[in-house]
């Protein structure tokens, strides 16, 4: 290993793996400082040592955490300088002085080494596709071996300069400088244990205290301040009425006052149909109707707070009577009793309060999170119908909750009627079946005469051959344009998704009849004729190239027919058995059209089915506003690209309807009117997943919109893609610099991205939010909204960074 200078400067950078590689840079090191570090390293290097104080190969490896062993090897070759096959504190210390401290010349001889495996001072081509084969596996990149060698040799032809066959020193230097920044934030992201933990920041002043906080949340304040006045003004009214009976009496009878309100208007929350209208007139504008759940939620909190109290104020005030020489009942008649003629029928108050109490207790501990999320949504779903005993028992028990319930209980009533008979008049059917990798199942319903939804708009599915009352909300990926059929991405994440993509994979694909594959080949002949008009032409979310995650070649993925396993043949409700004989010349014919076809039919992963399902809705979100914003942000992460799929669709076929092309000259404008309903000047979408495979069923429809803006400038492109990949190792480090340098160097070759085949490069880790909204504010595009759909936990985040730039955020549930 080679001897470094001390460096006395410091530098930073993230580790994309989760946590932070602190390197140093920036500031001058004192000597208080640098004993700190010396201290830390000395300790870490203690846990980890063996009993003779040395660090051996398998426990440098636990310590780095590297998925790949020849990182590890490489590192622990360099870092052993005297060749013992062990390393000591002193050894240690100085390869993290270099690796720290160190220069960027030094960090780069250090990573040179690390590439001349067999240490003869120059990099030849075979070595470097070791070194990438295994970045490609530290960052859980999967690529075919063509792929590979293309992305070796665009490596190593752009940094051997003089054709040598081999890359020098030099050479390597002169390619790294065309990163600028890389070579001085260059660390070990996964060697966490090597530097100190960061000093804990001074605490910035609390969201709730900013006033960019309150300017997002002014519509929030203002209707809990209202619902917190109301319930002020109601129990003051109730109590004040009864103060001639003491102070127990006053507590129950305010704190049932609140009660007749919240136990009527909370169903007000859920009346979907009401509040998809309401999005569409100005209370939008005024009423967080995109928060209509948490505060149902709020409600559930306050109505069991609430009720405690009433009932423990009650309790007291029992006490207090049986405890009088005048009362001629017990405490136990009192509470449990109709005798002493409690209420207003039949003396049922005391009986129905403590019914309703423990109806109440039961529906608020199945309603928690960890029952919901946990595969008892059965649980949930069916003690929340106890609304319907609760209600007739508060008709009961309270004499005026009536009044309070006649209004929204009517129209509560009302909408459960109008959902009931729109879902039920006729069943539809699942016509065909896609199952996606990361356990995504997707499916086409026959689309009714009359449903009309918006982009982004959600429905409640209900296959009775799953769960016969089950009704679980999804949103619609599909554009309202297409016609035809519904289009429903389901990840499995539940008991009842996991049911769904089970009961298709565990189907056995079949051929069915010669009809179904003559429509097949009738819409693909169809689609090789000159499209007549506007009509949108499905998208294939499943297409794929060898080697990457999509390709710009249009195929069909045909979906085929299906029965479980020992099944027989089924009649209307599930197939139709036309005999081999038709069958095979189904497949004859399908062959003699297009041989790839029947290839592409023959995948266990496309069926063709038809299963009964019921279908309530459409209801509204919050993304319908994004047509009436001028700059919108999507951020989607995971499955929570759905709600966009409709939307970004939607998108291009309004974009195609104002583009016209000359037949003569062939050259292409837009119109200059847009639509009535869309605002729209700039819309930027950010895509985070995991892993790579996580991109696979998306991309086809990014493809598409990628080549509808292919003649348009980078600056003049009214839809702009970004897309991040959290398990890739970015650039600063020394087990990806060099993967990542070949990725850039390829797509720019290929004009495409290796990882996804979207032209739009895939970037490694996390975004850097701070400059993405900065680049945002920048365009100047118009004003900001940011829609997301993804986890609580970067909604939080994402929140604050909306906050500081004054852009209006957006958060879709699911």
């Amino acid at each position: 290993m080679p001897a470094s200078p001390l460096n006395p400067s410091k530098s930073s950078s993230v580790d994309r793996g989760g946590g932070k590689a602190t390197s140093f840079g920036g500031s001058t090191m004192n000597a208080e400082e640098d004993a700190k570090w010396l201290q830390w390293v000395t300790h870490q290097f203690k846990t980890i040592a063996g009993e003779d104080g040395e660090i051996n190969l398998q426990d440098f490896k636990k310590a780095l955490k590297v998925k790949e062993s020849f990182f590890a090897e490489r590192f622990f070759v360099l870092f052993d300088s005297d060749g013992s096959g062990t390393i000591t504190l002193q050894e240690l210390q100085k390869a993290l002085t270099l690796l720290i401290h160190g220069s960027p010349m030094d960090k780069l001889k250090f990573l040179f080494q690390v590439y001349d495996v067999d240490g003869s001072g120059s990099i030849d081509a075979d070595e470097l596709r070791t070194v990438l084969q295994s970045c490609l596996y530290e960052s859980a990149i999967s690529l075919p071996k063509e792929k590979l060698d293309q992305l070796t040799l665009a490596l190593f032809e752009s940094a051997d300069k003089d054709c040598s066959g081999t890359i020098t020193f030099e050479e390597l230097r002169d390619e790294l400088q065309r990163f600028p920044g890389v070579l001085e934030n260059l660390t070990i992201s996964a060697a966490r244990w090597l530097t100190p933990p960061a000093p804990q920041r001074h605490r910035r002043q609390p969201r709730l205290l900013t006033s960019a906080y309150w300017h997002n949340h002014r519509s929030h304040a203002l209707c809990l301040a209202v619902f917190v006045g109301l319930h002020v003004l109601l129990f003051a009214l109730a109590a004040s009425a009864y103060r001639a009976f003491g102070a127990s009496v006053m507590v129950a009878k305010g704190c049932g006052q609140c009660l007749n309100f919240d136990c009527s208007f909370i169903a007000v929350l859920m009346l979907r149909r009401c509040l998809t209208w309401l999005r569409a007139t100005w209370l939008a504008q005024v009423l967080p109707l995109d928060h209509n759940i948490q505060f149902h939620q709020l409600m559930g909190y306050v109505v069991v707070g609430l009720s405690l109290v009433h009932t423990v104020a009650h309790v007291v005030n029992f006490a207090l009577q049986a405890q009088s020489e005048t009362s001629p009942f017990q405490f136990w008649e009192l509470l449990l009793t109709t005798r002493p003629g409690i209420g207003w029928v039949h003396g049922s108050a005391s009986p129905t309060g403590v019914a309703l109490l423990l109806l109440l207790l039961l529906m608020f501990a199945c309603s928690s999170s960890c029952v919901r999320r946990s595969g008892h949504f059965e649980v949930f779903y069916w003690t929340h119908l106890s609304y319907l005993p609760m209600w007739l028992l508060l008709i009961l028990h309270g004499p005026n909750f009536w009044k309070w319930l006649l209004v929204p209980g009517t129209l509560f009533f009302l909408e459960k009627t109008i959902s009931l008979a729109a879902s039920r008049m006729a069943a539809l059917h699942i016509v065909e079946v896609n199952l996606l990798p990361s356990k995504v199942t997707h499916l086409l319903i026959k689309r009714p005469p009359l449903f009309h939804y918006r982009p982004g708009d959600y429905l409640y599915l209900n296959i009775p051959s799953i769960a016969r009352y089950e009704w679980h909300p999804f949103t619609i990926s599909s554009a309202p344009e297409q016609k035809d059929t519904i289009w429903l991405h389901i990840r499995s994440q539940g008991q009842w998704t996991n049911r769904l993509f089970e009961s298709f994979k565990k189907s056995e694909p079949v051929f069915c009849g010669s009809k179904r594959l003559s429509r097949r080949l009738e819409m693909k002949r169809s689609q090789r004729k000159p499209q007549q008009g506007l009509q949108p032409q499905p998208i294939d979310f499943g297409a794929s190239a060898q080697g990457a995650v999509a390709s710009n070649k249009e195929v069909i993925v045909e979906l085929i027919s299906y029965r479980p396993e020992g099944a027989p043949w089924q009649g209307h409700e599930g197939l139709v058995n036309t005999g081999t004989k038709d069958r095979t010349r189904a497949q004859r014919e399908a062959a003699a059209e297009d041989p790839a076809l029947v290839s592409e039919m023959s995948s266990e992963n496309h069926q063709f089915c038809n299963i009964k399902c019921y279908i309530d809705g459409p209801y509204g979100t919050p993304t319908r506003r994004i047509f009436a914003s001028e700059h919108a942000v999507l951020i989607g992460a995971g499955i929570g690209i759905t709600p966009f799929a409709s939307i970004l669709q939607s998108i291009l076929y309004r974009h195609q309807k104002r583009k016209h092309i000359c037949p003569n000259c062939q050259h292409s404008w837009m119109e200059s009117g847009q639509d009535e309903d869309m605002k729209l000047h700039k819309v930027d979408f950010i895509w985070i997943n995991r892993d790579q495979q996580s991109f696979e069923w998306f991309v086809s429809l990014l493809t598409k919109l990628e080549m509808d803006q292919a003649e348009e400038t980078q600056e003049g492109r009214f839809l702009e893609l970004h897309m991040y990949m959290t398990s890739a190792l970015s650039k600063n480090d020394i087990k990806a610099i060099g993967l990542q340098m070949a990725l850039d160097l390829l797509a720019k070759k290929e004009k495409k991205d290796s990882i996804t085949g979207l032209q739009t490069r895939t970037q490694p880790g996390r975004p850097d939010w701070n400059k993405v909204f900065q680049k945002v504010a920048a365009e100047k595009k118009g004003k900001v909204q940011v829609f997301f759909c993804g986890s609580p936990a970067l909604a939080k985040i994402l929140k604050g960074h909306c906050e500081q730039f004054s852009f209006k955020f957006f958060q879709e549930n699911f």
